[in-house]
């Protein structure tokens, strides 16, 4: 449910369903690290997460941009849910991770989606993650550098990087996109480009759930 601030910001709050659903999401995703919320949100920003936390994993081709956070459950729908993701969607996540974002597009509401991300590891994960969840058929991941494919057939693009990225981002995303393009990013905003909406998961007083917590939602505009 949306609701409307006394600024005059709507925003959204997914309470008890949201997370009555992200506690299943520990029998469906293993966790990938046990760093607690707090210092894993001191390592995102310090960009000290290493990239890959298993040795002899394959390597990307350079450095991915941001280290390796999971989306949770609750985030996920959440996120296209504000999108107003439909059947007739192609969903873009840059930075796919797992794939679980363009997974539950193409399981939940029919979507195609493309999962792009440039460490094979990951790539792996998502082919794996799509084929158990029988939707092989609607989505495919991309091993690539997000800043330079080809995103122009995007109608929903979803994010989870940092707000540096973002904003390194937004100028290839005002070119490739179509007008109209829905955008919708993960506890990281894009500066001046105020959104047309935000979003919350969960409890707005549990200052533990930084991640995943608050979304952005942003439409290309026409061009000029």
């Amino acid at each position: 449910m949306l609701r409307r601030s006394s600024g005059g910001t709507w925003k959204g709050c997914w309470r008890g369903r949201g997370e009555a659903r992200a506690k299943r999401v520990k029998s469906r995703y293993p966790r990938t690290n046990m760093l607690n919320r707090r210092n894993l949100l001191r390592a995102v920003i310090a960009g000290a997460v290493p990239s890959a936390l298993v040795l002899g994993q394959d390597k990307p081709k350079r450095s991915p941009d941001v280290p390796y956070v999971p989306t949770t459950e609750a985030a996920v729908e959440a996120m296209l849910k504000l999108a107003g993701v439909k059947k007739t969607d192609v969903v873009y996540d840059l930075g796919c991770g797992d794939g679980r974002i363009v997974v539950t597009a193409a399981k939940a509401y029919g979507a195609r989606g493309v999962g792009i991300d440039i460490n094979p590891e990951r790539i792996k994960e998502a082919r794996a993650n799509a084929k158990k969840n029988g939707v092989e058929h609607l989505v495919r991941f991309e091993e690539n550098d997000l800043f330079e494919a080809n995103i122009s057939e995007a109608t929903v693009v979803t994010l989870f990087l940092l707000s540096n990225i973002n904003l390194k981002l937004r100028p290839k995303l005002m070119k490739d996109l179509k007008p109209g393009t829905r955008i919708v990013s993960n506890t990281f905003d894009m500066g001046d480009w105020k959104p047309e909406r935000e979003a919350t998961v969960g409890s707005p007083d549990d200052i533990d759930s930084y991640l995943s917590h608050h979304l952005y939602f942003w439409t290309i505009p026409a061009k000029k």
